[in-house]
């Protein structure tokens, strides 16, 4: 009986941590092995070190959340012929692997370009957005998800001070031609999006300009088809690729061609019959002038 009830207390905790995510995933056609890591709080001791260490202030969301689960891990598999093929990933560092964004070179090389040397000047940057976060000390950026190599998602701190602890913090996300992208506002928003979008394939890419690529919106389109939209920057004289009937289109048949109307043999008018006709017009007019 005691093994019972820990099996439905560890079931309702993850059915709250994940908003039954799992059991949702489990009723999906062709979804195999959903599999969510169980991890342990986080202690207290551990957050107050980082941070010290890097001089920043966790948001109170997200400190609740490493006082729940130090980090996050929940993949899925779709059933691809006789294969299980590995589709679906949501991951959140533990706070041992919140780590700053490297700052060291991008190439092995001397003297080779660090990130804050690629950095945009402010003249650069599009003033209608939010202020897009730096790579040098301006900014405070630590990874979150490592996107599987197809990018990432940090913790950003923006318009820093040295020795100033650094209270406000945004997600955004950085991808693989090292451009800024915001995704949300706080750490909970962000979890929620996450979990909407079921850890598919590149789906950070959405809030992007150009979008995720064919094969990750084939995913979408099989396994979120009511909030999949396509691509959102369309362009606007072509239709949007939306799940929309439309009767006129779909139900107007197939056209039939026209029955070509029979001649009739010209005849020719009777004598007279011009000028009874003309008179008959004129006296039409001669009465309406009356």
């Amino acid at each position: 009986m005691e093994d019972a009830r820990d099996d439905k207390t560890i079931t309702g905790f993850v059915d709250r941590l994940t908003f039954g995510i799992t059991r949702v995933l489990e009723s999906l056609p062709g979804v195999l092995d959903v599999r969510f890591a169980e991890k342990a709080p986080a202690e207290k001791r551990c957050l107050m070190s980082w941070e010290q260490k890097n001089n920043c202030a966790l948001p109170e969301d997200l400190r609740d959340f490493y006082l729940t689960t130090d980090g996050f891990m929940l993949t899925w598999n779709s059933k691809l012929g006789n294969e299980a093929v590995p589709v679906g990933r949501m991951v959140i560092n533990s706070i041992a692997q919140l780590r700053p964004l490297l700052q060291s070179s991008v190439y092995s090389l001397p003297n080779a370009p660090t990130l804050a040397d690629l950095d945009f000047d402010d003249d650069l940057e599009e003033s209608d957005g939010p202020e897009q976060p730096h790579f040098d000390s301006r900014s405070r950026i630590f990874e979150l998800d490592p996107c599987n190599g197809n990018g990432k998602v940090c913790l950003v701190y923006k318009s820093c001070t040295p020795g100033v602890i650094a209270q406000q913090c945004e997600v955004w996300f950085l991808d693989r031609s090292l451009f800024w992208h915001c995704l949300t506002p706080s750490f909970t928003a962000y979890y929620r999006l996450m979990i909407t979008y079921l850890g598919l394939p590149e789906w950070q890419y959405n809030f992007t300009p150009y979008g995720p690529s064919p094969q990750a919106k084939q995913w979408a389109a099989l396994y979120q088809p009511l909030t999949f939209h396509g691509d959102p920057n369309h362009d606007t004289a072509s239709e949007p690729l939306l799940n929309k009937l439309d009767p006129a289109k779909a139900f107007r048949g197939k056209a039939k061609p026209p029955t070509p109307k029979k001649k009739q043999p010209a005849q020719a008018p009777a004598s007279g019959g011009s000028t009874a006709k003309g008179q008959g017009v004129s006296g039409r007019h001669s009465m309406i002038k009356r």
